[in-house]
């Protein structure tokens, strides 16, 4: 049985435990935003705070981030839950931020009337023009004087719905000049006259991710906050939020290091983009880098934990190979995948000497090394086709494959000879000439003939035409840019096959797939009679 992992937030865990800091427990909550479907960055995150819970015995809240209504929809709050069963966790509870949104404007007014938040008139621009830069101060707001009473008024007045969008926000009232600019009276509330996808039009203004993420991580007792790097800059607004308002309890923030992934994006925008602009075919295409894409492509979801375990749990970001999460799908499948044979580029072979309009039937197994996956038959008849890369006409030197005059063995069948070669109007091969040896079929080989090699078939007749899809990598320089998005997508990221499978393939229950020789393959769940590569037998790129 494998040691779970340790890394440095397991290690304050075990200390918190330790010093019984931990009286209700250990507690996470996973919290996205409703407003697309989860990548790769977010299952290192699901990982983490799922594992440690069950590690240690806790629990972990499915919370939504559900503040701004421009964005979120319900459609993505079903897709993340689905994602969230598919990769292995459950959660305690699914709760939402507009669970609280009563509780958070009562905090607001409280802040207000304690003279720690303000109404502000300033519109974007001129408050955008106010907060300085890294290296000067920010400068107070005109309207930061106002008193106590007129900001509880004008805050019931944007709640009752008076006035416009951008009319008024409420912020913080911190330090203008403090280095960290979060820390510069950051706006907590803003005007959205837009229905929620919960709360309808009960509210009209919403609380930001900044005053609301604390809080709600507060009530519900969250014993370790985890988020990435990015929210360290943020962790002196969280705290100060809390020790202002009054909340008996204050979780730590703890932040790691996302995951950035090579030859592909995981900003939400980005991805947004890619949907909405036609690049891809919807979020589940199976180039993108979204759970449901690697889903659809046929990533197990034991491959995607693996793979954030490999990659642990760090204070340092970085960008991890792509190679790696396809070596973590090929181990997963190595052994449990069943194995087939499809051909993708099919080029005919006649046996002149197999009798016409006669079938045999052969066996092979599933998995030579994987007895309890059983056996299936293998139709066998006049007409077969193999793979046409696995053909030459002048062969290099040490060639092991199909070439005139030479001998090779068919998977579990029989050993056949190329005598002809049969030209197209324009001067390609369009069929081969074969002689087969019958006393040369597989484990009753009895001819003596020692053949150059083994290669992959389907027999014509039984073979099932079916549509393969290879992807390749969908951008084509390891880290794109956003602002060269369009010049960095690879034109050539999905290449379309016509190819024929084994029949035995169609019957079997697995949607994944070894085509020997060739890779990993799943069905498509919403397209018949196609399969999407996985991953190929080897590293190729």
């Amino acid at each position: 049985m494998e040691s779970p992992p340790t890394d440095f937030i397991r290690q304050r865990i075990q200390s918190d435990l330790a010093e019984q800091r931990l009286s209700q427990g250990v507690i996470t909550r996973f919290p996205p935003e409703p407003n697309g479907y989860l990548h790769i960055g977010h299952a290192k995150s699901i990982c983490l705070n799922f594992g440690v819970a069950e590690q240690f015995g806790g629990k972990t809240y499915l919370r939504f981030d559900d503040t701004n209504p421009l964005k979120e929809s319900d459609e993505y709050v079903d897709a993340i839950k689905a994602d969230v069963k598919w990769l292995g966790f459950e959660w305690t509870e699914v709760t939402h931020a507009s669970d609280y949104f009563e509780e958070i404007y009562n905090y607001a007014v409280e802040l207000i009337k304690a003279d720690k938040a303000f109404v502000c008139s300033l519109d974007a621009e001129a408050m955008r023009s106010t907060r300085g830069s890294l290296t000067e101060p920010g400068q107070d707001s005109p309207y930061r004087g106002r008193s106590v009473d007129e900001n509880l008024d004008l805050f019931q007045r944007m709640r009752n719905g008076e006035f416009a969008e951008g009319e008024h926000v409420l912020r913080l009232k911190i330090d203008m000049a403090s280095p960290n600019i979060n820390m510069r009276d950051p706006v907590i509330y803003r005007i959205r006259h837009v229905a929620h996808q919960r709360t309808g039009d009960a509210w009209c203004i919403y609380p930001m991710y900044d005053f609301t993420h604390c809080i709600c991580d507060a009530l519900e007792g969250i014993s370790h906050s985890l988020c990435t790097l990015e929210f360290e800059d943020h962790r002196p607004l969280y705290d100060w939020v809390l020790d202002n308002i009054n909340l008996n309890y204050h979780p730590p923030q703890i932040e790691f290091s996302r995951l950035g992934l090579e030859y592909t994006v995981m900003s939400k925008r980005i991805l947004n983009r890619l949907v909405d602009e036609s690049l891809v075919d919807g979020w589940d295409d199976p180039r993108m880098p979204t759970i449901a894409g690697l889903r659809r492509r046929g990533v197990t979801p034991a491959a995607i934990r693996d793979f954030c375990s490999r990659i642990g749990v760090t204070k340092q970001d970085n960008t991890v190979e792509m190679n790696l999460l396809e070596f973590c799908v090929r181990k997963d499948m190595e052994d449990s995948a069943p194995r087939g044979m499809g051909v993708l580029q099919p080029l005919k072979v006649v046996l002149t000497n197999f009798p016409e309009d006669q079938s045999i039937e052969l066996q092979g197994p599933w998995h030579a090394q994987n007895e309890s996956l059983g056996q299936r038959t293998l139709p066998f008849g006049r007409e077969l086709y193999i793979e046409r890369a696995d053909f030459e006409l002048e062969p290099p030197k040490k060639y092991k494959r199909l070439s005139p005059g030479e001998m090779v063995r068919l998977r579990y069948a029989f050993i056949i000879r190329c005598d002809e070669v049969i030209f197209d109007d324009n001067g390609d091969v369009a069929q081969l000439n074969c002689s087969y040896f019958e006393d040369s079929r597989s484990g009753q080989d009895t001819s003596g003939l020692k053949p150059k090699g083994v290669i992959h078939w389907v027999d014509a007749a039984a073979g099932v035409p079916v549509q393969v899809r290879d992807y390749q990598r969908l951008f084509k320089v390891p880290n794109p840019g956003s602002d060269t998005l369009l010049a960095d997508i690879n034109p050539d990221s999905v290449v379309h096959l016509n190819a024929v499978v084994e029949p035995a393939i169609m019957q079997h229950d697995s949607p994944r797939f070894q085509f020997e020789r060739q890779g990993y393959f799943c069905k498509d769940a919403a397209l018949p009679d196609v399969f999407n590569k996985t991953v190929s037998l080897r590293e190729g790129f």
